[in-house]
């Protein structure tokens, strides 16, 4: 493989890693001051373009306070309850063959706890959600495309082709099984142009991911 396809492969992981790593961040709590810093920031206002999203003036021009205290209560409303919501978990929109889906604790959630700790990563001792979250799928992700780009970086191509393995079934298997539904009923019921919008990217992003890392692995073999 030649040094420029390499160069393009890192820069690519290294991308993809952050995107990954902002809608963890984005799905796995409540709006953060920290976080919000970081969406209204220039350069990833400019990401976020390039990725056909754009964050309403409301969102930018309302005082931090406010929507900050806006963003939780939709985010409890959407994810957490105490009344009808939207399970961030795969386990209850994974439509599995076997018809073991529609629950919390389902095989979907075994199964990718068992996938996570063969990659060799584990959950931090503090976490008492359960595996299949989408914050921690996501991260998951962040992590193993991380992985990839410090691989190319080191001129690794093995461990940077079996990180692209890794993705490539994960997404298959998991991500792209259930994100894109539980996205559509995010779009559907969030009342915040904030939730749905970045349920619109999260939705692209994992289709994208879907149809390039098949042609990523290709090209890096």
């Amino acid at each position: 493989m030649a040094r420029t396809e390499k160069l393009k492969m890192k820069e690519l992981a290294g991308h993809r890693s952050n995107i990954y790593g902002l809608l963890a961040a984005i799905y796995r709590r409540e709006m953060t001051s920290d976080l919000l810093k970081q969406l209204k920031d220039p350069s990833m206002l400019g990401v976020l373009s390039n990725l056909g999203i754009k964050l309403n003036n409301g969102f930018l021009e309302k005082p931090e306070h406010q929507l900050l205290e806006d963003l939780a209560v939709e985010y409890a409303r959407l994810f957490i309850g105490p009344g009808k919501h939207i399970s961030p978990h795969e386990s209850v929109h994974h439509k599995r063959n076997d018809g073991q889906w529609g629950q919390l604790w389902g095989l979907s959630t075994a199964e990718v706890k068992k996938f996570i700790e063969s990659a060799g990563l584990s959950y931090q001792s503090e976490y008492t959600g359960l595996p299949d979250h989408i914050s921690v799928e996501l991260e998951f992700m962040q992590q193993v495309t991380l992985a990839e780009e410090k691989a190319w970086e080191g001129d690794d191509k093995n461990l940077a082709l079996a990180c692209l393995k890794n993705e490539k079934k994960f997404i298959i298997e998991h991500l792209a099984e259930w994100i894109p539904n539980f996205c559509d009923k995010v779009i559907k019921e969030a009342e915040s142009p904030f939730y749905q919008v970045m349920a619109e990217l999260t939705q692209k992003f994992i289709q994208f991911e879907k149809n390039e890392v098949g042609r990523s692995d290709e090209n890096g073999k």
